[in-house]
C-alpha cells in the first residue's frame, strides 16, 4: 500500500525576511548579553575595589578581631590573630582556649552577656604574660544571625597596658601631690609638740641621776629606760615628718656626675652590719664595668638603693638571695635592678605599692613611705621605677635613669 502524503499540511519554507528577522533577534540578544556582562564586570571591579578598601581598613586595625559563634567557636579573624598566635590554629577553636588557655568558658564572659542581652559589652581584663602584667580591653558586639539562623558576636581585644600605666602614673602623681599638701600642713603642727616632748624627756633624763640613793635602783633604771625610749621615738617621728616633707616640695639638691656602681658598693659597705644579722640571706652583684654615668643627687639615689635593698631583706624572712644588677638600657638610659627570691608581690596590690602609707607590714614595722619616697626621688631624676614578680620566685624592682650628656 502506498501512503499518500498531503502537500497541503507541509510547513512553508522560511523566507529571506524570516531569516533576516531571526538574525536581528540574535544580534539584539548578543548585544544585551554583552551589555549585561560589561555591567557585571564593572560591578565586580567596584566590588574588588571596595573589598581592597575594606581590607586596608581592617589591616590598619591593630586590635584583635574575632567573629564567634554562640558556643564560643572562632569563625573568622583579622590579620592580628596570626601575629599574636603565630603557631596556633585559631579558626575552629574555642576563644577561651586561645585567649585564656582555659578548658571551660570564662566566668562573666562578655561574649555571653552580649548574646543574651543583645547589647555591646565592654570589659577590662588583666593577664600575666612572661611575668609581665598586661591589660586588655574586651568589646563584644552582637551581630545579625547567619544564614543558618545562628547568633554570632564580634569580639575586639585591644592591648591597653601602656594606657593603663600612664593612668597609674598620673594617679600616682595626683596622690603624691595630695600627700604633699597634707604633709606641708601638718609637719609644722607635729614638729612643735615633738620638740617639746623630746626636750622635756631630755630634761628628765638629766635629773634621773639625782634620784640615785633616794629611790629604788630598779625605779631609777625604769625612768632612764622610759626617757630614752621617748627620746628615740621622738627622733623617729622627726625623721618620718622630714620624709613626709619630701612629698610637699622638690628636694633641694645639687646635681653632679653619679656612678651607680660606686653607689651600690658604698651602700653595701654601710649595710655590712645588717648583712651579718641576716646570715641566711646572700647578696650578689652583677655590675656593668662600662656603665655610663648619670646626672643626679648622689645622696638621694643612695637613699633609693638603701630602701630597695632593705625592702628585699624584709621580703625574705626565710632566707634567700638578693641580686643587684646594673646595665645599659635602651634610648640612652641606665638600668638598676633589684631581684630577690622572696614571697613576691600579690597581684592585687602590685599597683598600690608606690602609694604613700601603703604597707603590708604589721603595725609598727613599717610606715609605708619607703617605696613612695623612691618613686618621688626617681621621678625627680626624670626616671621611672617599676615592680613585677619574677617568673621563678620573688620580685624585681627596676629603676631606669637617663644617661648624663657630657
Amino acid at each position: 500500500m502506498v501512503t499518500m502524503i498531503s502537500l497541503n499540511n507541509a510547513k512553508p519554507a522560511p523566507t529571506l525576511d524570516d531569516l533576516i528577522g531571526i538574525g536581528h533577534c540574535k544580534i539584539g540578544f548578543y548585544k544585551a548579553l554583552q551589555h549585561k556582562v560589561e555591567e557585571l564586570e564593572q560591578a565586580n571591579q567596584e566590588l574588588l575595589i571596595n573589598r581592597k578598601k575594606m581590607q586596608l581598613i581592617l589591616d590598619g586595625i591593630t586590635d584583635l578581631m574575632l567573629v564567634l559563634s554562640e558556643d564560643y567557636i572562632i569563625q573568622q579573624t583579622n590579620h592580628v590573630a596570626a601575629e599574636w598566635y603565630p603557631d596556633t590554629d585559631v579558626i575552629g577553636s574555642p576563644c577561651y582556649q586561645i585567649l585564656r588557655k582555659r578548658t571551660t568558658p570564662c566566668p562573666e564572659c562578655p561574649v555571653q552577656l552580649a548574646i543574651t542581652e543583645q547589647r555591646i559589652v565592654k570589659d577590662l581584663c588583666s593577664f600575666t604574660i612572661d611575668s609581665h602584667l598586661k591589660y586588655y580591653e574586651m568589646i563584644a558586639s552582637p551581630m545579625p544571625k547567619d544564614s543558618n539562623g545562628l547568633r554570632r558576636v564580634l569580639l575586639f581585644k585591644r592591648d591597653v597596658t601602656l594606657e593603663k600605666r600612664y593612668q597609674v602614673k598620673y594617679a600616682q602623681s595626683e596622690k603624691m601631690a595630695t600627700v604633699g599638701t597634707l604633709a606641708a600642713g601638718i609637719a609644722h603642727e607635729i614638729n612643735n609638740p615633738l620638740t617639746s616632748i623630746s626636750g622635756f624627756a631630755q630634761g628628765l633624763q638629766r635629773r634621773v641621776n639625782k634620784l640615785v640613793g633616794r629611790v629604788e635602783d630598779e625605779l631609777v633604771a625604769d625612768f632612764d629606760e622610759y626617757t630614752e625610749t621617748i627620746i628615740t621615738e621622738c627622733l623617729r617621728c622627726r625623721d618620718i615628718v622630714k620624709t613626709l616633707l619630701t612629698f610637699s616640695r622638690p628636694l633641694e639638691s645639687t646635681r653632679s656626675i653619679v656612678r651607680l656602681n660606686q653607689c651600690v658598693g658604698d651602700i653595701l659597705f654601710i649595710l655590712q652590719h645588717h648583712l651579718k644579722d641576716q646570715q641566711n640571706i646572700s647578696v650578689k652583684t652583677t655590675l656593668d664595668p662600662n656603665l655610663p654615668v648619670i646626672l643626679g643627687d648622689e645622696s638621694q639615689l643612695k637613699q633609693v638603693i638603701i630602701n630597695l635593698v632593705i625592702n628585699a631583706f624584709d621580703a625574705m624572712k626565710d632566707g634567700g638571695e638578693i641580686e643587684i644588677i646594673t646595665r645599659k638600657g635602651m634610648d640612652n638610659t641606665v638600668k638598676l635592678i633589684f631581684k630577690d627570691t622572696g614571697s613576691g608581690i600579690a597581684e592585687e596590690i602590685l599597683e598600690k605599692i608606690f602609694d604613700p602609707f601603703f604597707t603590708t607590714k604589721q603595725v609598727g614595722q613599717g610606715t609605708g613611705i619607703g617605696l613612695s619616697t623612691c618613686y618621688g626621688i626617681v621621678s625627680n631624676h626624670q626616671g621611672t621605677i617599676t615592680a613585677l614578680n619574677n617568673q621563678e620566685k620573688g620580685a624585681s624592682f627596676t629603676v631606669l635613669l637617663p644617661e648624663a650628656i657630657l
